[in-house]
């Protein structure tokens, strides 16, 4: 891509331009009319888009499935009580969700807050995009340890909206024993969109910035971030995932992150994962996936890799009830540290 695009400015500034002055000096009146009609096909452009109402750029098909609905403070959410089809991969894929917008195994099985749980909480990957319901990991998880799991995450959302959605959702249940939210390197591009719901520093929300339609197509396609956006989004998102786990431990629930990757991370992403994640008072489970593992003409995880997530998320959830010598039955209230077996240094136990 950047040889790409350097072979293609030095065409423009060594080639392009003494084309284009000596066309503009010999066909002035050619030339007036060709730079007239760009600017009006970019006005044209911008008005047309405005009636196709282009969602943000994680929602650009509102009618697929799993069907979302607008959310004043969300930004959208998936449309309840409702069983959708899809074909991924060669299969069948049904999506049913709830009353309240959690993907459930069936509308006769719907998530019952008043049951001890484990909450999970992100985008496609935690609702298990292309996979059975029985083959995502919150249902993984929650089939190992024989807990009832409750899947809040939405497709297309980015760290802060399913922080918004936990906080939203969480007091509903009277007895969750654990949050799981996702972070992936991979999907922190979408903590820079603000054509959403987002929030700022100080996790203030604000409204969805409008912005010019064609801008956000071409970001879709050059995803151009200066230092300064990638620095004060590493802040935000920093700030959002330990109020994830703030919250989490206020509800009495047992905090952990899950920080799949497919095949080893390069140092960029190595840098931003632990400037987001390290000294943030974070239990955390690192997984990386063979890149091999996603569903064909998707890159999506496959089923192999929802396991390997679900595993790496049983095997905190089992490190901490033995920290705390508890077993299922009586695991009602846990907090985290930052160690790798998800469990916090002796000094800070009660």
């Amino acid at each position: 891509m950047r040889v790409g695009l350097g072979a293609l400015g030095a065409w423009i500034v060594t080639g392009a331009r003494a084309r284009a002055g000596r066309f503009a000096l010999r066909e002035p009146s050619l030339a007036l009319s060709v730079a007239a009609a760009i600017a009006l096909a970019l006005g044209a452009g911008e008005i047309a888009l405005k009636y196709v109402k282009v969602q943000p750029a994680e929602w650009l098909f509102p009618d697929e499935e799993p069907r979302r609905q607008p959310d004043a403070r969300l930004g959208w959410t998936f449309v309840p009580s409702r069983s959708g089809h899809k074909t991924i991969g060669g299969r069948d894929i049904a999506y049913t969700f709830d009353q309240h917008g959690y993907r459930v195994r069936s509308l006769d099985e719907p998530v019952d807050p008043g049951r001890p749980a484990i909450l999970f909480t992100g985008e496609s990957v935690m609702v298990g995009e292309g996979l059975s319901w029985q083959e995502s990991v919150p249902a993984r998880v929650g089939a190992a340890l024989g807990i009832p799991s409750a899947n809040l995450a939405v497709h297309g959302y980015s760290t802060d909206q399913a922080y918004l959605r936990l906080e939203a959702e969480l007091p509903r249940f009277r007895k969750p024993l654990a949050v799981v939210a996702l972070f992936m390197t991979g999907l922190f591009g979408r903590n820079f969109d603000r054509d959403r719901p987002h929030l700022l520093h100080g996790l203030a929300w604000e409204a969805a910035r409008p912005r010019s339609r064609l801008t956000s197509l071409a970001q879709v396609f050059v995803p151009f971030r200066s230092d300064g956006a990638i620095e004060t989004n590493t802040a935000i998102t920093r700030e959002v995932l330990g109020a994830t786990a703030a919250l989490a431990r206020a509800h009495g629930a047992l905090p952990i992150i899950l920080v799949p990757q497919f095949g080893h991370d390069d140092e960029r992403d190595q840098e931003l994962r632990h400037r987001i994640l390290d000294g943030n008072g974070l239990t955390y489970a690192f997984v990386e996936i063979d890149p091999t593992w996603r569903i064909p003409w998707d890159r999506h995880p496959d089923a192999r890799a929802a396991r390997a997530m679900a595993d790496a998320v049983v095997q905190v959830v089992q490190a901490a009830w033995r920290a705390e010598g508890t077993s299922a039955g009586q695991f009602s209230q846990a907090t985290g540290a930052e160690t790798s077996a998800g469990r916090r240094p002796p000094a800070e136990r009660e």
